[in-house]
């Protein structure tokens, strides 16, 4: 008898089930989180997905912002995606359906830059003006990409978790009015 022929009685062991492959929504990694789906496109995805979701119904870009997670690299991920430090989130509102899809891009530190989706939401316009002044994120194709909150000659992105906290002396009077 061969080594690996099942003797009399013994049942022939069955293989093991191949897992079943993520979901994915428009080619990009899918998930849920909250009752909500949330894909995970890559940036080069990013603005064929948003225009697949327009066509499927998701007209209104309600927010569209970054984060900065230079300190905490452990969030929550899809296997198969990469963590990097910056993270651009849009939150698309489908009217029809009553549905919101939550889009999660990841930008590396050395280029975080993404096509802007301006044409396909013109609504996004001022978000990403205020991503680009808070966080230095880039959106290509962005008809003015200029700072929205910041006075235009100041440097640095104040959101990000490496810009200095500063100092601003603040004066009071004494109570009694002297001084």
């Amino acid at each position: 008898m061969a080594p690996d022929t099942p003797s009399e009685g013994e049942a022939e062991a069955e293989p093991e089930p191949e897992p079943a492959p993520p979901p994915r929504l428009h080619g990009a990694l899918a998930s849920e989180s909250r009752g909500q789906t949330v894909v995970h496109p890559h940036r080069s995805e990013y603005l064929d997905l948003v225009r697949a979701l327009k066509d499927e119904g998701f007209v209104m870009c309600v927010d569209l912002t970054g984060a900065d997670y230079l300190v905490k690299s452990n969030r929550q991920l899809p296997d198969s995606v990469v963590a990097e430090r910056f993270e651009v989130v849009v939150n698309l509102l489908s009217l029809a359906e009553r549905r919101r899809v939550r889009v999660r891009v990841q930008l590396p530190e050395a280029d975080p830059r993404l096509p802007s989706i301006y044409e396909l939401h013109p609504g996004s316009e001022a978000m990403e003006r205020e991503t680009y002044d808070m966080f230095g994120i880039v959106f290509d194709g962005h008809p003015d990409l200029s700072r929205i909150l910041m006075p235009d000659d100041w440097e640095g992105h104040p959101l990000r978790k490496d810009y200095g906290i500063g100092r601003i002396p603040v004066q009071f009077k004494h109570p009694s009015g002297a001084q």
